[in-house]
């Protein structure tokens, strides 16, 4: 599990955890993932998955692994192409694209090697939805599915199965981290409407790494009843 040190990474380990996998948690926070290892009785092992020799080594500490849930990732800023930020840009490409790349490459043999593998991609509606000020993010996991989609047919006739998940709305630090920490800014993305949980998509995850090998779900999209889509939602 990768990203696992709070939000939606913190929330699929505590339910795959419940579901009676040993989850190995990942993230660059090594403190608050020893704290939530220690209460799962799982492993925690720093990660930056912008870093392949921090991937090469969180890799050669996991012997064998059945499920890898690439949950890394992230958004900085919002802004005009015209007025794009390249070192935002870098980042988010590097977290969300190379991330994902350099994380799967590594676990692969590990989970064909296991019989019935199972990678999970967590991108967003972002991923199929461009809006204004928001290139650098959407092409970012835009590129991510892509990159997602293409395994799915690389991997036939081998015992991996590969899911995407794709959240619309969901509260977590994911709007402060965009902003840089201004949790105000953060809180008015959410104003007026129930956004989806992290449990809400931990439970998504769940139920797709649970269901029998044969059953392949290749694209779940998830968004709240008040969303429809990444720039239309009702707001009492």
């Amino acid at each position: 599990m990768t990203g696992a040190s709070a939000g939606i990474g913190e929330a699929t380990a505590r339910r795959l955890a419940a579901e009676g996998f040993h989850v190995v948690l990942g993230a660059r926070r090594l403190e608050l993932l020893h704290v939530i290892a220690k209460e799962i009785d799982g492993t925690a092992l720093e990660l930056d998955v912008t870093d392949e020799a921090s991937v090469t080594a969180f890799a050669e500490r996991v012997p064998e692994a059945r499920v890898l849930v690439n949950n890394a990732g992230g958004a900085r800023g919002l802004s005009t192409v015209a007025g794009g930020d390249p070192g935002e840009w870098r980042w988010m490409w590097e977290a969300n694209v190379l991330g994902t790349l350099l994380v799967t490459k590594a676990f692969l043999p590990k989970l064909i090697a296991s019989g019935d593998g199972h990678i999970v991609s967590v991108t967003s509606i972002a991923a199929f939805e461009a809006y204004d000020n928001g290139s650098g993010y959407t092409s970012a996991k835009h590129a991510q599915s892509a990159l997602h989609r293409t395994l799915r047919g690389e991997l036939l006739g081998q015992p991996v199965r590969v899911t995407e998940i794709q959240p619309g709305m969901v509260e977590t630090d994911f709007s402060a981290n965009r902003f840089g920490g201004d949790t105000e800014r953060a809180a008015k993305v959410y104003e007026g409407l129930t956004p989806l949980t992290a449990d809400d998509v931990a439970d998504v995850i769940s139920f797709a790494v649970t269901r029998p090998s044969h059953v392949n779900l290749d694209t779940i999209v998830l968004k709240p009843r008040a969303q429809a889509s990444a720039t239309r939602a009702h707001r009492e």
